[in-house]
């Protein structure tokens, strides 16, 4: 395809799925689905007018995942609750340990036993595909700071914390010093600046992706999981700020039962008297996040061929989702009093995707 080709198809597809959003929100589909179609349709499979070949240009890819997992973790980090309460984080935290490794163990028992995969290649298989992906399942995680939802607070925390899991008890750790460290010294940075006479202005959105980049790179020098650090280096510059204004109360999470469907309305939190980086970058990220998913989903859907499907591939994908994950969160949230209307839809709601696919790449 031409660069012509390239500017009118992204821009009407942008220009479609803005103008049709609020249709998409009523239909069981969410806008990957339709990039993904897109993709398919260019693709070899259908007109054959682009192919991304992902042996070929596997660096382009990884980089691609690896910055959209990062933003997508960062955008996370900055909408969890504030004030930090371990009580409200148990459910999450056994979910990215203790459900994620039983994931991993449940997957490669059936690649080995069933698909007949050797040992190592089964756990890397259960490795990939266990965690669960930040940025595909933006449709069913919290939506905003303020967001007060049990189910989405659970789904968004584990999605942030479950990248640093898989990988050794330093790394992990490391990435949390790094990560909170970080973000609760810019978070007192910006505000000792703003409070300076006369007032002093800040670039929000520079800083937000300055922050992403120092403690990535601290982590890769450090051999810390990087992923985990930017995500809690976002829960740190939202919690330090609100603490430094003294914003820490907040409602108590909904009931269970609440109504938590995409149509239902969401409170929205009580605007900032303080101008915070947090806040600040958050619009900027979740806009840079969608369109680079708009751009990864096409790519993907330029790599699929017809004739690549198998029923092998079929069955893994359907154990994976309708055994293996719902086992795991049960086994996770065992010893927790999470509800069990609650625990059944945080089974069903495990988006994997451009994470799975960065580990791939890896």
């Amino acid at each position: 395809m031409t660069h012509a080709q390239w500017f009118l198809l992204v821009g009407g597809l942008l220009l479609t799925m803005g103008l049709t959003t609020a249709l998409l929100k009523r239909l069981p589909i969410t806008p990957a689905i339709v990039y993904l179609a897109v993709g398919v349709l260019i693709g070899p499979s259908v007109f054959n007018v682009f192919h991304f070949n992902p042996l070929k240009d596997s660096a382009l890819l990884e980089a691609l995942t690896e910055v959209v997992v990062l933003i997508s973790l960062f955008s996370a980090g900055v909408k969890m609750p504030v004030p930090f309460k371990l009580a409200q984080w148990r459910a999450p935290i056994m979910l990215a340990s203790v459900s994620m490794v039983a994931s991993v163990a449940l997957v490669a028992a059936f690649a080995c036993w069933v698909m007949g995969l050797p040992i190592g290649l089964g756990v890397l298989l259960g490795a990939i595909l266990a965690p669960t992906d930040p940025v595909l399942a933006t449709e069913v995680q919290s939506r905003h700071p303020g967001d007060r939802d049990r189910l989405r607070f659970t789904l968004t925390a584990e999605a942030g914390m479950n990248d640093g899991r898989v990988d050794v008890v330093w790394a992990t750790v490391a990435a949390l010093v790094i990560g909170v460290a970080s973000g609760a010294a810019l978070a007192w940075a910006s505000a000792k600046l703003r409070s300076n006479t006369p007032k002093h202005e800040l670039l929000d959105d520079f800083l937000g992706l300055g922050l992403i980049g120092v403690v990535y790179a601290l982590c890769v020098f450090a051999a810390a999981w990087g992923f985990l650090a930017v995500f809690f280096a976002a829960v740190a510059l939202r919690q330090t700020e609100l603490r430094l204004h003294n914003k820490t109360a907040r409602a108590p999470f909904n009931q269970p039962n609440a109504d938590t469907s995409p149509e239902a309305p969401t409170p929205q939190p009580a605007q900032a008297e303080h101008p915070t980086v947090s806040g600040g970058a958050l619009i900027f990220k979740e806009h840079l996040e969608r369109l680079s998913e708009v751009v990864l989903i096409l790519l993907i859907g330029g790599t699929l061929f017809i004739n690549s499907w198998s029923w092998s591939v079929v069955i893994m994908a359907a154990f994976l989702f309708f055994v293996a994950r719902p086992l795991s969160v049960a086994i996770g949230l065992l010893a927790t009093r999470v509800p069990w209307r609650t625990r059944g839809m945080i089974g069903w709601f495990g988006v994997r995707g451009i994470g799975s696919l960065y580990y791939l790449m890896y």
